[in-house]
């Protein structure tokens, strides 16, 4: 199982409802324990975050939010803004040139724009080194090192976190020359190298988020060309029946009082059957520990799914 550590940039996807930021909370909470510096990146999101991080809610701008955590919940506009700056380097000309409801209006119309902000935006931050400079290079210069050794992107549901995937390859195929196409290409080499970069597919042990999983998996082999190296099953229940007392408790009759009893049975069956067609993809898995919604969101829950990844 390749170690994420490895990796500088990470992109969490998957099923509205598996479980991404909380997923997105644990690897970070993880890699932090381990020494490496984290940036978490949501996309113009609910802010959840920091409930599961026991820190002050998160805004547009970078926030430090735990040890060896930062993290931003990214707004296109503000995004472009950046992105303006950087290229014009004067803001008070990116204002005059951009700030106003026309240019807006155009940018909104602009497919993919708004995703490419917050994509580029997050990919931008694997560049940054300890110095304040940037970088090309693979490796940091010496006497220097990445501001974030992992940039983790807790990315939109399946259909939208795919579109967003897909976007820089359209710029490099349609944009002209210049420093959009320029940086789109930098980034797409990134993703597509699977000794820096990663897609982590979340899902649940039930039948239809399994098949979506499936499908977005061949999507991103064949489609995309990009790597995943981890696929996280979330809310894992521990099995009380073997397989032959599952088959025997089913086959009983409905008596309510075997009511729950048949339920739990149900269950781990749906749950065998889906961890059966997930591991024909071959994508090495951690499983973690179901918990009660109510507690999902506690620090001291993603502490504890923390340790297994």
């Amino acid at each position: 199982m390749q170690k994420l550590d490895d990796l500088r940039f990470i992109y969490v996807t998957g099923k509205g409802g598996v479980g991404k930021t909380t997923v997105a909370a644990a690897l970070a909470r993880a890699m932090a324990a381990r020494g490496r510096r984290v940036l978490v990146c949501m996309c113009n999101a609910k802010e959840r975050l920091s409930g599961m991080l026991g820190s002050p809610p998160i805004g547009w701008e970078v926030t430090h939010v735990a040890p060896n955590i930062d993290a931003v919940n990214m707004v296109p506009e503000k995004c472009l803004e950046e992105y303006g700056v950087l290229v014009l380097k004067v803001r008070s000309l990116y204002r005059v040139l951009f700030d106003n409801r026309y240019v807006t209006t155009f940018f909104r119309a602009v497919p993919g724009l708004y995703e490419w902000s917050m994509l580029g935006k997050a990919w931008y931050h694997t560049t940054e080194l300890l110095s304040g400079r940037t970088t090309d290079d693979a490796e940091p210069p010496y006497g220097d090192g990445w501001k974030y050794e992992t940039v983790i992107v807790d990315a939109p549901a399946t259909g939208h976190g795919l579109d967003m995937l897909r976007v820089p390859r359209v710029l490099i195929d349609v944009a002209p020359g210049g420093p959009l196409r320029r940086e789109a290409d930098r980034a797409w080499r990134l993703f597509q190298d699977p000794s820096h970069s990663g897609v982590i597919l979340v899902t649940l042990p039930e039948e239809m988020p399994t098949n979506e999983t499936l499908e977005l998996a061949g999507t991103l082999r064949d489609e995309l060309g990009l790597p995943i190296p981890r696929l996280v099953v979330n809310a894992c229940h521990t099995p009380v029946f073997t397989v032959d007392q599952r088959d025997a408790v089913l086959a009983k009759a409905r008596a309510s009082m075997l009511r729950p009893i048949r339920a739990r049975a149900r269950r781990e069956g749906v749950q065998d059957a889906a961890f059966q067609r997930l591991a024909t993809l071959g994508i090495p898995t951690s499983f973690l520990p179901f918990i009660l919604a109510a507690n999902a969101s506690d620090p001291a829950a993603v502490l504890q799914l923390a340790k297994s990844l």
